[in-house]
């Protein structure tokens, strides 16, 4: 009796279509925010805020069409990954920077 190998790791396989929307996608976001300091006819917090937006917008889209990371239920544990990850990510920036301005305001 032959059996299949089960593949439980979440794991999916984009599309050519998929991957070249992707592309395209991440090719307008980042002419946006180049356009956007290259052109200099918007304030510099303008600018910044139109940066942050594309690239937020750029990230998610890296994460749908390249990682296959949506709310299916396959992707599910990737998804969790993802989440536990950022949360360490957040406590290293996040404690990096309170121990710099602690030490900071202990100098000054």
């Amino acid at each position: 009796m032959s059996q299949t190998p089960i593949d439980s790791t979440g794991v999916s396989r984009g599309s050519l279509k998929s991957y070249l929307t992707g592309f395209v996608l991440a090719l307008i976001l980042t002419a946006i925010a180049f356009a956007l300091v290259m052109s200099g006819s918007l304030s510099s917090p303008a600018a910044l805020a139109g940066i942050f937006f594309a690239g937020i917008v750029q990230i998610l889209v890296h994460l749908h069409y390249f990682l296959h990371l949506d709310t299916s239920s396959a992707a599910r544990w990737n998804v969790l990954a993802l989440v536990f990850t950022l949360l360490i990510m957040v406590l290293f920036v996040g404690g990096t920077l309170w121990i710099m301005s602690s030490l900071n305001y202990r100098m000054m």
